[in-house]
């Protein structure tokens, strides 16, 4: 029998003679698959080879920040633990300074690097680690410093020959005052770790850029007679980013006003967060308030196919845009065409920061949505703007502002400070400074998302976002309106444009630590006066959506303050619907300016005071206060160490530890901003 395809009769002279085949079907049919897999894997390496050589040729991200310093010559490094970004801009500060006295720093974002080298920073001379780290919500390292904050905890390594110092960034306001900076210094003193300057303490609730000033003038100083280094005496600006301007534009390659990826506002890929924001569409913007001299609003944003999940008690974050009259204002003054294409590029090539914002971009859309040109300028903005006045009288003025004397302290308190001065304003008030455009968008820092506690609950709303917010608008003393930069833009986010198109905003969640008891049981009391109430919103929406669900919820407390019942009396509807359904227990609201004497939460604290210390002491109560750091929430916590000593029979120390014991054990918390 002949196999199949073999002819073993190609020979005419031959008769053909039966013979044992030599292949069989299934050898022919397994040398076939053979043949074919290695044809397949051969095209199929090919393939691959020339579709992804970028990839081969991509090289990781340096991890050692010794090894960074080493090959750069760098000597001193600056880590910043940075929130809202005025840590990591006070870092660029010190570590741009550093040449001026005989050092060569370098900033660092301890995230993206491998702090357990900190003990090797001793091999390299007269080295120096500089530490600006702001403390975040209660007492906690910011986002990018927690695995730093984590290493120093679990850690016992051996910093002996390892030069530090620390300025720490806080609010007096809040419990746990400057807590990370405290910390950091303190650890590295244990750790073996040599402080040459002692801790500089800032306080936002002051005037934070004074205090980094001071502590900065005389934190050089001791840096020179540690290290035997003299300062230069050179007060000249030093550019850190060159301006190139593209002569062949591809449009499709400059940014828009994105903050990460190029295009991710056209293709929307999650998840999301602050170098990824969600375009959320605008689904509600009403008026909160029925009268008076304020905007009290409610938005609402859908986010519907993000996959974004939220928790009641998070925050949403927004990345607002500049009002557009201001930009052009400060183009026209600069005789600047707004929508040149540039690129600012570090001229430290080795700097993992290769631009201020992203870049190529237009200056229009660096001023719109990348720099913050609403709030006064900081002191080493004027002192490098100071060389384009061409009037020497205010290059003096620029310059003394800039100092630490009293004298120039007190001048930009008064000055630019109280009278709320912009960039705008400096340069109306100033008309002999024109400095030039691109290196007045290398100073002014980024424009930061600004945080909402979200005023809706994520069970029952899970692809709706809520905001409760004030717009800020006032009259400063040069006469000019101040308009805060969100909330006014976000007043103006009308549902549907006059195209046609849905207004959006760019948002992604924080996750918060503010959160409802895991027992539903347990009774919850609710403090928040004005926009405040936001989180409870959320918190009652839960807590009604737990009770339809049959569980057990304990007593639902509401203590809320407005003016006046007419006029800003905000979710009355809910508020009483909530009531009537049961799921607000008692709603408490203090109407400050209705009577002649003003009546505030804590007034109405203190009347319900035996009740409420029966909640605390006997039935595991949870307190939750929102709102204003500076005065309300101070007199609140101050009203229940009051409750604890009349009624709970504590002297006055014993009051405070059991209250401090209540936030240590997560029972008493607090959302708060100043």
């Amino acid at each position: 029998m002949a196999a199949a395809g073999v002819d073993l009769s190609d020979s005419p002279d031959v008769a053909p003679v039966e013979e044992e085949p030599l292949f069989t079907n299934l050898d022919i049919f397994l040398f076939s698959l053979i043949v074919g897999l290695l044809i397949y894997w051969f095209l199929s390496r090919k393939k691959t080879e020339e579709t992804i050589p970028e990839f081969k040729r991509l090289t990781p991200r340096e991890t050692s920040f010794i090894e960074k310093m080493k090959k750069t010559n760098r000597n001193m490094v600056v880590f910043y633990g940075s929130q809202t970004g005025t840590a990591e801009e006070f870092c660029g500060r010190l570590s741009k300074d550093a040449q001026r006295y005989g050092m060569r720093g370098m900033s660092a974002d301890p995230e993206e690097y491998d702090m357990s080298e900190l003990p090797r920073l001793a091999e390299i001379d007269n080295s120096l680690a500089v530490f600006c780290m702001a403390t975040y919500g209660e007492g906690d390292p910011t986002d990018n410093a927690q695995d730093f904050y984590d290493w120093m905890q679990e850690n016992d390594e051996d910093l002996k020959g390892v030069n530090f110092a620390v300025f720490g960034l806080g609010n007096k306001t809040y419990e746990h005052f400057n807590a990370m900076g405290k910390y950091t210094d303190k650890r590295l003193e244990e750790l073996g770790g040599k402080r040459i300057y002692d801790l500089g303490m800032g306080d936002d609730d002051g005037n934070l850029e004074e205090d980094f000033v001071s502590w900065k003038e005389q934190f050089w100083p001791a840096v020179c007679e540690h290290f035997g280094v003299e300062a230069t005496g050179d007060d000249t600006s030093i550019r850190q980013y060159e301006l190139v301007v593209p002569t062949d534009i591809n449009m499709n390659k400059v940014y828009t006003g994105e903050m990460g990826r190029l295009k991710s506002f056209e293709t929307q890929k999650p998840p999301f967060d602050a170098k990824n924001p969600y375009l959320a569409t605008v689904a509600v913007n009403r008026q909160l308030n029925q009268s008076g001299d304020r905007h009290l609003m409610h938005l609402e944003l859908d986010t519907s196919g993000s996959k974004i999940r939220y928790d009641s008690g998070d925050h949403v974050a927004v990345y607002p845009v500049n009002d557009v009259s201001i930009v052009n204002r400060i183009g026209q003054i600069l005789d600047a065409d707004l929508d040149t294409v540039i690129s600012l590029n570090n001229l430290d090539e080795e700097s993992n920061k290769k631009h201020p914002f992203p870049c190529p971009t237009t200056y229009r859309t660096a001023l719109t949505h990348y720099l913050d040109i609403t709030n006064p300028p900081r002191t080493n903005v004027l002192f490098e703007l100071a060389q384009y006045a061409t009037d020497p009288k205010d290059q003096d003025t620029l310059r003394k502002m800039a100092s630490a004397s009293p004298e120039g302290k007190g001048l930009y308190q008064s000055w630019v400070l109280d009278a709320q001065r912009n960039i705008l304003a400096v340069l109306e008030d100033m008309p002999s400074l024109h400095p030039t455009i691109d290196h007045l968008c290398e100073l002014l820092p980024r424009l930061q998302a600004r945080y909402y506690s979200i005023a809706s609950s994520g069970k029952v709303y899970p692809t709706m976002v809520s905001i409760c917010a004030v717009v800020v608008e006032f009259q400063t003393s040069t006469g000019r309106t101040f308009k805060g930069v969100a909330t006014n833009w976000l007043k103006n986010k009308v549902v549907v444009t006059d195209n046609g198109h849905k207004a959006t905003v760019p948002m992604y969640v924080r996750k918060s630590q503010f959160r409802l008891p895991f027992k539903a049981s347990n009774p919850v009391v609710m403090i928040g006066p004005g926009t405040g109430i936001a989180p409870f919103m959320g918190f009652l929406q839960e807590r009604g959506w737990m009770k339809e669900q049959g569980k057990d919820v304990g007593e639902t407390i509401l203590y809320f303050g407005c003016r006046r019942r007419n006029e800003d009396f905000l979710y009355q509807q809910e508020l009483e619907e909530f009531e009537k359904a049961g799921v607000l227990t008692q709603l408490n609201v203090a109407f400050s300016r209705d009577q002649e004497g003003k009546v505030y939460v804590q007034h109405l604290l203190k009347k319900n005071k035996e009740h409420l210390w029966k909640l605390i002491h006997t039935d595991n109560a949870h307190l939750y206060i929102c709102g204003d750091a500076r005065n309300m929430a101070r007199d609140v916590q101050n009203t229940f160490y009051d409750i604890a000593e009349e009624v709970g029979g504590l002297t006055h120390t014993q009051a405070v530890a059991y209250i401090k014991k209540l936030m240590t054990k997560g029972r008493y918390s607090l959302d708060v901003w100043s």
